[in-house]
């Protein structure tokens, strides 16, 4: 691939990135609201799914840190499989997450009698918790919209060969992609007592 054919592959994504970082927001933010049942259509809550899609959190994370061991031992195949697993395992957690919201009611930090609502004594029970648990979710969500677009330029400039241009952004993205994956687990081990309740 001559220096063209880069930026040829470059442009031709730079369109489908933009859309793609812009409707997953969209579509999971318009999909989080939406209850199936609202539509008539009676179906359990997922209530199974998110232990498991925060243990791909935690998956993704190791993947990504097996990555970046990988190719500072120069093994670049190693490190493609895993980056491109990684990838896959988020797509698959933002299924899991999406069905579980469309299925269940949303689970509020510290709600010990599970009515959604804080009463002043569960209020004090959650204590400073509950704005580290806060802090954390909404970093997390944060960050989960803004390194859509960073994933998918780094993955792209490694498809085009541009390693030059790569390793400066993945020197961002991977941080912010590890703290969402690693936050993700956080999140669920904070607000898992108070499921189903």
């Amino acid at each position: 691939m001559n220096n063209s054919d880069h930026k040829t592959l470059e442009q031709r994504f730079k369109l489908p990135i933009i859309l793609v970082s812009i409707l997953i927001p969209v579509v999971v933010a318009v999909l989080f609201s939406v209850k199936l049942k609202d539509f008539g259509i009676e179906v359990e809550p997922l209530s199974f799914l998110p232990p498991i899609y925060a243990s791909i959190n935690g998956l993704t994370a190791l993947l990504l840190i097996m990555g970046v061991i990988a190719i500072k031992n120069r093994n670049q195949k190693v490190h493609e499989r895993l980056m491109t697993t990684a990838i896959a395992c988020s797509v698959i957690f933002l299924v899991m997450y999406v069905a579980y919201h469309m299925t269940s009611e949303s689970t509020v930090y510290g709600d010990i009698d599970g009515n959604k609502l804080l009463d002043e004594t569960e209020r004090l029970n959650a204590g400073f918790m509950r704005s580290v648990y806060l802090v954390i979710l909404l970093s997390h969500i944060a960050l989960s919209v803004a390194i859509i677009p960073l994933v998918l330029i780094t993955y792209v400039r490694a498809l085009a060969n541009r390693f030059d241009k790569h390793r400066r952004i993945a020197k961002i993205t991977f941080p912010l992609w590890l703290y969402v994956a690693v936050t993700g687990v956080l999140v669920y081990l904070m607000i898992s007592p108070y499921y189903a309740n």
